[in-house]
């Protein structure tokens, strides 16, 4: 999953238009403005939509039910996590908008699956400190 989605961070750099970048930007926005303490469903939520909002921009069918998925999974991730992780996240995601308004690809994959790596990786302690087993 995530390899899927740091290809689509590479391919939107080139397939995505300016109407598209900015609903990326505005859906950032939205989730910077959510209050972790309070709101961390509705943040986290928020945060996932970028995986939905990639999809759009791929375009491909072959890819879209991954990337869907991927943003459900993602929500349930940062949900494990917690808002600890926002800091986190809402870095990932300035230098992620910054690489895609830049149209660098590569940048974009790799900042993808930085991120993504560091959430598994929470998700994980996270798993394990509640007694289940990290997979």
């Amino acid at each position: 999953m995530i390899q899927v989605q740091a290809m689509a961070a590479r391919l939107a750099c080139a397939r995505m238009t300016t109407p598209q970048l900015t609903a990326l930007h505005d859906s950032v926005e939205h989730a910077f403005c959510l209050a972790a303490r309070s709101q961390w469903e509705r943040k986290a939520a928020a945060h996932a939509e970028i995986f939905s909002l990639l999809a759009d921009v791929i375009d491909d069918p072959a890819l879209a039910s991954a990337l869907t998925g991927g943003a459900g999974y993602m929500n349930d991730v940062m949900l494990a996590v917690g808002r600890g992780a926002d800091g986190m996240i809402a870095s990932s995601r300035k230098r992620l908008l910054a690489h895609l308004r830049a149209r660098d690809g590569e940048g974009a994959a790799l900042e993808m699956e930085k991120h993504l790596r560091g959430l598994h990786y929470m998700w994980r302690l996270a798993q394990s400190s509640d007694g289940a087993v990290p997979t």
